[in-house]
C-alpha cells in the first residue's frame, strides 16, 4: 500500500484493502480465542485446586462460549476458495406445478434474505418475476460481504418441498420443487474475457412494482452471450445503463461458473465420480406433512424444526457440507 501509484487504480486499492481488512479480523479473531482458552484454562485449574463450585460452573459456561467462536473460526477456514470470500450472486426457479412451486420459490428467496440479515450481509433484489397468482417465477438476489459465497455455495441445487398446498381446496398433500443456482461476483474484469460480438442486447419496457416510470421508459436490459447461449437480464434500477451494468456484472458470473463446472466435471471424471443433476437428486427436502423435519440428503443432517430452517436458520447444513468437503478433500 505504501508502493508508488497504488492509490492511483482506486478498484485495485479498495480490493487491497479489503483483504487486508479481512486477514486482520482474522487474526483478531485469532488472538481473542487464545485469550478466551488461556483464561478458561487458568479458571478450571483455579477451581480445582481451591474445590470451588462457582469457579467450576464459570469455566463450564466458558467452553460452551469458547467451542461456539471455535467452531465459527473452523468454518472461515474452511473457505479456502478462490472464490469464497466473494459476493454471491443467487438466483431461484420454480419447478413444474405453477403457483405451488411459485410460491416455494419466494419461500426459499425469504429464507435467504433472511439468513443474510441474520449475518448481517447486504441484500439487493437484482431481478424479480412475480408469479400469475403468488410466489415467483424467478428472482435473482445479491448477497452483500465477505465470504458470502463461500457459505452459500452448498445451497445450490435443487429443493423439495412437502406440504398441504394452501391452494388445494381439497387440502391434499402436494411436492414442489425449486432450483437454487449460488454463484461468485467477479471482482476482476481480467477472470472473464467477454467480446462484444459475442453479446447480443436487447432492450424493453420492465413490469412490475417501480413505479410509472418503470413502466414508460424501455429500461430494462437483457444480454444474450451467443456463444454458450446464456442470457440474462436485470430490470431493478430505473436507468437502463444500472440494468445494463448489473446485467453485465451477472454475465461475467454464470460464465466464470460454467469454467468452474467444467474443472470439477474434469476433477470428478479422473476420481471416477458420476454426478448426476436432475429434478429427482434434491438436495434437501423440507417436510411440514405428515411430521416436520428438514434433512440434507448429502450430510444426512435433520433438523425437526423446519419453520426455523424456513426463517434462515441454515447454519447447521451449512456447516456440515463444509466440514464433508473439506474431510473428503483430503
Amino acid at each position: 500500500m505504501m508502493a508508488e501509484g497504488f492509490w492511483e487504480n482506486q478498484e485495485d486499492a479498495q480490493r487491497v484493502t479489503q483483504e487486508l481488512s479481512a486477514i486482520k479480523e482474522r487474526l483478531v479473531a485469532f488472538k481473542s480465542l487464545q485469550t478466551k482458552a488461556e483464561d478458561l484454562r487458568m479458571t478450571w485449574e483455579l477451581g480445582k485446586e481451591e474445590a470451588d463450585r462457582d469457579l467450576a460452573s464459570e469455566a463450564e459456561s466458558q467452553i460452551v462460549m469458547l467451542k461456539t467462536l471455535l467452531d465459527s473460526t473452523e468454518l472461515e477456514v474452511l473457505l479456502s476458495g478462490p472464490y469464497d470470500g466473494s459476493n454471491a450472486i443467487i438466483s431461484l426457479h420454480p419447478g413444474a406445478g405453477g403457483t405451488e412451486s411459485q410460491d416455494w420459490a419466494e419461500m426459499l428467496m425469504r429464507m435467504y434474505l433472511r439468513w443474510a440479515e441474520e449475518h448481517q450481509y447486504k441484500t439487493n433484489i437484482v431481478d424479480l418475476l412475480p408469479g400469475d397468482e403468488a410466489g415467483i417465477k424467478s428472482a435473482t438476489i445479491e448477497i452483500i460481504g465477505l465470504n458470502a459465497y463461500g457459505y452459500l455455495y452448498p445451497e445450490r441445487g435443487v429443493h423439495r418441498l412437502v406440504r398441504i398446498s394452501p391452494f388445494d381446496s381439497a387440502g391434499r398433500r402436494h411436492t414442489s420443487f425449486a432450483s437454487v443456482e449460488v454463484l461468485p461476483e467477479v471482482q476482476d474484469d481480467l477472470e472473464v474475457e467477454i467480446r462484444s460480438e459475442d453479446l447480443r442486447i436487447d432492450t424493453f419496457r420492465a413490469g412490475g412494482a417501480g413505479g410509472q416510470h418503470v413502466n414508460k421508459t424501455d429500461s430494462a436490459v437483457r444480454i444474450t452471450h451467443l456463444p454458450t447461449g446464456i442470457v440474462v437480464q436485470c430490470q431493478s434500477e430505473r436507468s437502463q445503463m444500472s440494468n445494463k451494468n448489473t446485467s453485465m456484472k451477472l454475465l461475467k458470473a454464470k460464465l466464470l461458473d460454467l469454467e468452474i463446472k467444467k474443472k470439477e466435471s474434469e476433477r470428478a471424471s479422473l476420481r471416477g465420480e458420476q454426478r448426476e443433476i436432475a429434478w429427482g437428486s434434491q438436495i434437501r427436502s423440507y417436510v411440514f406433512h405428515p411430521y416436520s423435519m428438514v434433512k440434507d440428503h448429502r450430510t444426512n443432517v435433520e433438523v425437526g424444526n423446519v419453520n426455523a430452517v424456513i426463517n434462515g436458520d441454515l447454519d447447521p447444513f451449512i456447516s456440515a457440507y463444509l466440514k464433508e468437503k473439506a474431510i473428503k478433500s483430503n
